[in-house]
């Protein structure tokens, strides 16, 4: 796979320009009072990208909400957060895109931080694009590696130190890296399980409490409801997956009989999706979900670049794929020749003979 590397932006930001603090900024997404997974996991790279920075760079936690309490301010801080910018607004009680894009925006432009990420969940992939637009800036969606390094700026014959996005781009054929030397902040959204949380230890963050004239929300929410069908396939911490190999949706019956037995769920790839055998909610890659599980146990998946890149934070791999040659094997722990429609229900019959 060739590599890329991208400049992005030749006009200078008009609403943040350069010279602005060395902050690194993690928005820290919450739904109903608890922090989404992956603002831990961004604060743990968070770290990293701190030290990789140096020269005074401090690292911040953004929440948003109404009714924000000191034990998600305190989580935020043993996360690895130096300051905690906390807006407490009833407008805030319910993610509201126009609300959202108005408290972000106005801190940025208050505070100017250098590089501002957030997680590519449904809420980071609404709203953060036009955070990025309205700062006048640019934003890599979906970076599978975060890196600051010092980069020499194109005409400029400057050294900054410039976050380095790097992402799969043209179908998954090359690896880009893109650098926005010119505009501040530099942006980023990065899945859910592509980077692990670290633990926690004592953190002495400061909380900065901010009160913004925010926009009114433009909707109100009536009601919630959640579709009792849904399984976060990212939480699982056994996964049985299946793909093109398995060659119809009855097979599917088989491998959830297989992932009850191990005590995990169902997931595919992208090519049973689209064949209709399994719902879009359960599918693994660049364009379904990001997975770290203890166990990934995949049949009949050859291991496109965009499917293995949704693999790479599982702990262990188990791959079944009747062609020697797939690309699955090269990640695997443990790669096995053979039929997967014989060998699932080989396993399952085992599996049961050993609980019986």
């Amino acid at each position: 796979m060739a590599d890329a590397s991208i400049q992005a932006g030749d006009a200078k930001c008009v609403g943040c320009g350069l010279g602005g603090s060395k902050d690194l900024w993690v928005f820290a997404e919450q739904n109903g009072g608890k922090i989404a997974e992956v603002a831990f996991e961004l604060l743990g790279k968070g770290l990293e990208l701190k030290s990789q920075r140096g020269g005074g760079c401090r690292l911040c936690a953004v929440l948003l909400g109404s009714g924000i309490t000191s034990d998600m301010t305190a989580a935020l801080s043993c996360a690895g957060a130096d300051v905690v910018y906390a807006v407490d607004d009833p407008k805030l009680a319910e993610y509201e895109a126009a609300v959202y894009v108005d408290a972000v925006s106005k801190l940025i432009l208050k505070h100017r931080p250098e590089v501002v990420l957030a997680g590519a969940t449904a809420v980071g992939r609404a709203f953060f694009a036009r955070v990025a637009a309205r700062v006048r800036t640019g934003l890599t969606a979906d970076c599978t590696a975060l890196s600051i390094e010092e980069a020499k700026v194109k005409g400029a014959g400057a050294m900054q130190m410039l976050l380095h996005q790097t992402r799969p781009a043209f179908g998954g054929n090359i690896m880009a890296t893109i650098l926005t030397p010119n505009h501040r902040p530099q942006m980023a959204t990065v899945r859910p399980k592509v980077f692990k949380r670290k633990p926690a230890a004592p953190g002495r963050a400061v909380v900065v409490k901010e009160v913004l004239d925010l926009v009114a929300p433009r909707m109100r929410l009536v009601k919630a409801g959640g579709n009792p069908d849904a399984v976060d396939i990212a939480a699982a911490e056994v996964l049985v997956s299946g793909g093109r190999g398995l060659k119809s949706a009855a097979a599917f019956g088989q491998l959830k009989e297989l992932a009850d037995l191990l005590g995990g769920e169902v997931s595919a790839s992208r090519a049973a999706v689209d064949a209709g055998w399994v719902p879009q909610s359960r599918q693994v890659g660049q364009t379904g979900k990001s997975v770290a599980p203890k166990l990934y146990l995949c049949f009949g998946i050859s291991g496109a670049i965009q499917h293995l890149e949704g693999i790479r934070g599982a702990d262990r791999i188990i791959a079944v794929n009747n062609d020697p040659e797939a690309p699955i094997f090269g990640m695997a722990d443990v790669g096995i020749v053979g039929d997967a429609l014989e060998i699932i229900p080989a396993l399952v019959s085992e599996l049961k003979k050993g609980g019986s």
